[in-house]
């Protein structure tokens, strides 16, 4: 992966980042993606912000390297701290937890103001995401899920408006699985819902020769509510 040529993984979230945004990346690393939509002319302008010091400097160098500094503003800063009050339009955060992802957007509420769409790519929990979407007025507006090197990556892309509207009355299981993600069901999204819930089944296993304790039975009782939930859209061919 370059700035020429990103992996399947940031070329599925780059395709949602609107044409001629200014955009943040917030956790950019080397800042290949804000470098790949500058030199593609796809956005007019990137924050790549980064809190750790090895991929800050990575990205400053990258910026420089590739000749991109008037276009790129590179900066170290904790979260949406890196962005000023109406800079930019669209935001990035991939390649992190889905509730680390939801704090960062929490903690950022404020800088989210001028913000008309969000590109998120959780590499666990999207659920923690699309929580934090319904109950702060920002609308799932598509979804995509895809396999790249044998992990599998869920892409969230959400606008401000009525949080609840992509659900329907099975919202917990949406919820869980992906409004848009259950309904196309497609290869990946079958893959990764067998092999968890497959994995939940041999806790739980494990969970009936444990001493019985609060703790257990609340885990036994919560990943059986999630296996029913992911069952109720696989049905047979989880099989």
């Amino acid at each position: 992966m370059n700035t020429d040529r990103l992996s399947n993984r940031l070329e599925t979230v780059a395709k949602y980042i609107p044409a001629g945004a200014k955009f943040a990346d917030i956790g950019s690393d080397h800042a290949y993606l804000p470098c790949y939509m500058l030199k593609k002319q796809k956005a007019s302008f990137a924050i790549a912000g980064e809190v750790v010091d090895g991929p800050f400097l990575s990205a400053q160098k990258q910026v420089v390297n590739e000749g991109l500094s008037d276009v790129i503003s590179v900066r170290k800063g904790n979260g949406l701290e890196v962005i000023n009050d109406g800079e930019v339009d669209c935001i990035t955060i991939a390649g992190m937890g889905g509730s680390l992802i939801a704090a960062i957007l929490d903690d950022g509420k404020d800088k989210l103001r001028s913000v008309k769409r969000l590109v998120l790519q959780p590499n666990v929990s999207a659920y923690s995401i699309r929580i934090w979407l319904m109950e702060n007025d920002w609308s799932l507006v598509t979804e995509e899920i895809i396999e790249e090197d044998d992990k599998i990556y869920e892409v969230l892309v959400a606008e401000r408006g009525e949080g609840k509207k992509p659900y329907s009355s099975h919202i917990d299981a949406e919820l869980l699985l992906g409004p848009y993600l259950s309904k196309e069901r497609n290869q990946a999204f079958q893959k990764k819902w067998s092999m968890e819930k497959a994995n939940w089944e041999r806790i739980i296993g494990r969970l009936e020769t444990a001493n019985e304790t609060e703790e257990t039975a609340a885990k036994r009782q919560e990943l059986s509510w999630k296996i029913a939930l992911v069952q109720e859209v696989l049905g047979n061919e989880s099989n």
